[in-house]
């Protein structure tokens, strides 16, 4: 499960870091602030680079919206969580069938936050990619799902697959991941000649070999009326201060 992501970077920061890997950069109209907990049950808005357009980065809302129920997309996502995709089963899942055919897309973080089962409680552990150059973590490029509902409204998944050994630790429970492709299957993911078996090669063996960290966060972010979209957020607490 990946339900809160973070994007704490600058706009210019996020443009020049794509620079060297797929070079996008935002369309001039779209709004991007920052942000440090962004809840996915919220519906607001991931950053996405889409197939038939990846020079440029798009808004769109988290939680993906089939052409099925474009109708009626509030009542779809009030009794369907489609904030993440299982990549094992895009292909079989109507709400994610035909988006796994034509609609990929990437979806721009510089972090997550995943559930931690101690004792029966869930602590919430923040993820990211420390470099010797950005040691509060990298940008990376989720693999993700997107459908567009009106014109320039798209709405967006993020795929997720069976943890690797690191997050099965840290993600105890389900012991699920979300998929941070590494860098030379960008091209791929997003490529219209890309077959079901090989995208499915893509989704099994292409989590990003950059090493993560994670630490626990304060149990804020479970709770309700509480402003967590701040810097505290993400800063490492000791686990005898959460309860």
């Amino acid at each position: 499960m990946c339900y809160s992501t973070a994007l704490r970077k600058q706009r210019e920061q996020i443009e020049k870091k794509l620079r060297d890997r797929i070079n996008s950069t935002f369309h001039p109209e779209i709004q991007f602030e920052p942000y440090f907990h962004l809840n996915g049950f919220t519906h607001g808005n991931l950053q996405i680079i889409k197939m038939d357009e990846p020079e440029t980065i798009y808004n769109a809302s988290w939680g993906l919206v089939p052409d099925w129920a474009n109708h009626n997309p509030e009542a779809f996502l009030k009794k369907s969580n489609t904030l993440n995709a299982r990549g094992e089963s895009i292909f079989e899942k109507a709400s994610f069938r035909d988006s796994a055919e034509d609609k990929r897309c990437l979806i721009l973080a510089d972090g997550f936050f995943e559930p931690h089962h101690e004792n029966g409680v869930a602590i919430p552990y923040f993820c990211y990619q420390p470099t010797e150059v950005d040691k509060d973590g990298q940008l990376f490029l989720f693999a993700g799902l997107y459908n567009e509902l009106d014109k320039d409204h798209y709405t967006a998944t993020i795929l997720t697959t069976e943890a690797n050994e690191f997050f099965a630790e840290v993600h105890n429970k389900r012991k699920r991941m979300p998929l941070v492709l590494d860098q030379h299957y960008y091209e791929d993911w997003l490529d219209h000649g890309m077959s079901e078996q090989e995208l499915n090669e893509i989704i099994a063996t292409g989590m990003s070999s950059i090493p993560f960290k994670a630490h626990p966060v304060s149990r804020d972010l479970y709770k309700k009326g509480i402003d967590t979209n701040r810097p505290y957020i993400v800063e490492e607490v000791q686990k005898d201060t959460l309860f």
